[in-house]
């Protein structure tokens, strides 16, 4: 067996310093410790902030400019070419007059309708169900998993599986509503006419309250149990202490919650459009699906850009009044 040479590497010195081939020692320059602590946090998040530009605010900021141009299906090889429109395409979205504007209106308060009812309800399970499971009992654990399933499962796998459950002639819906039960005289359409509007609301707030439930049941984990146990010895009942020290003890996790659920819902796209396809019934045109058929069904890209801008401006609008009255409530309850 013939020994190998390793390849000779330069040596180098506690410190930073350097042995050079002739011996004499050489000292790398030194970042000032104040710039390196300083600057760590920064580098770090680097690569986040290059993610965040390259996913969301350069796709936004194309979009804004889209907004101001006429573009539809005749410049679709080149955008450039696409005339300058001003604010064109928000006076047509904004006229609620005009077929457009009117159509847009609808599907604002259709969103509306649809996000306070998915919000509400979600939450509310969520928080009913995560108090429960607080208590000690057989089972708990399997519960609390069997719950988080919905949050668990693709939404897509999920959504098709609730979309071949509301079909009209095999669904297990109307299955169980009409065969079963006999509370309907005749099985329903859930996926087109006003029914597909609950059919909607039901699916959103079946993928959403675990989500809920488990923010609010990690939440729950923090409130000392000494202060229930305080409550109970004075005769606080149950729903005295959900009141007095549940609730406030959860402002500042609902707070977020809410919020999130908001504009989660809010922008819904995937449930909808996995639900009714391209065009969904006039009961369940939401927002997302309405600005898609505007961009990509009548290739009027502009005035889809234009729709998304105005519910951006809408959505921060919102955010900001939400966070502004919460924020202030918090600190009076503080003081």
């Amino acid at each position: 067996m013939t020994a190998t040479e390793t390849p000779s590497q330069v040596p180098q010195a506690a410190g930073g310093d350097v042995l050079t081939s002739g011996g004499a020692r050489g000292r790398l320059p030194r970042i000032p410790d104040r710039i390196r602590r300083g600057g760590l946090p920064y580098l770090l998040l680097l690569p986040a902030l290059v993610l965040e530009l390259l996913i969301h605010i350069v796709p936004m900021i194309i979009g804004i400019v889209m907004s101001f141009r006429g573009l539809t299906q005749f410049f679709i090889r080149n955008w450039s070419d696409a005339p300058w429109t001003g604010l064109h395409n928000f006076k047509v979205a904004v006229d609620f007059n005009a077929p457009i504007g009117e159509a847009l209106l609808h599907s604002f308060y259709v969103t509306l309708a649809f996000t306070a009812l998915a919000v509400s309800i979600s939450w509310l399970i969520g928080t009913v169900a995560a108090v429960l499971m607080q208590e000690n009992f057989r089972g708990r654990g399997v519960l609390r998993t069997v719950f988080l399933i919905p949050y668990a499962l693709p939404a897509y796998a999920a959504i098709i599986t609730w979309a071949f459950m509301f079909q009209r002639d095999n669904g297990l819906v109307n299955h169980v509503l009409h065969d079963q039960l006999g509370i309907t005289d005749k099985p329903s359409f859930w996926l087109i006419g006003d029914n597909s509007f609950y059919a909607l609301v039901i699916v959103a707030i079946w993928k959403s309250w675990p989500f809920a439930f488990l923010m609010v049941m990690a939440a729950l984990q923090n409130i000392p149990r000494e202060l229930y146990e305080a409550a109970s010895i004075d005769g606080a009942g149950m729903w005295q202490q959900i009141r007095k020290i549940t609730l406030p003890s959860l402002r500042s996790v609902n707070q977020v919650l809410v919020l999130v659920l908001f504009l989660w819902t809010f922008n819904d796209f995937n449930t909808p459009y996995v639900l009714f396809g391209k065009s969904a019934p006039e009961a369940a045109d939401l927002m997302s699906i309405h600005i898609y058929q505007s961009s990509f069904v009548t290739w009027n890209f502009g005035s889809g850009a234009a729709m998304s801008v105005l519910l951006l401006l809408f959505l921060l609008l919102v955010t900001a009044v939400y966070l502004f009255f919460t924020s202030r409530g918090r600190k009076t309850s503080d003081v």
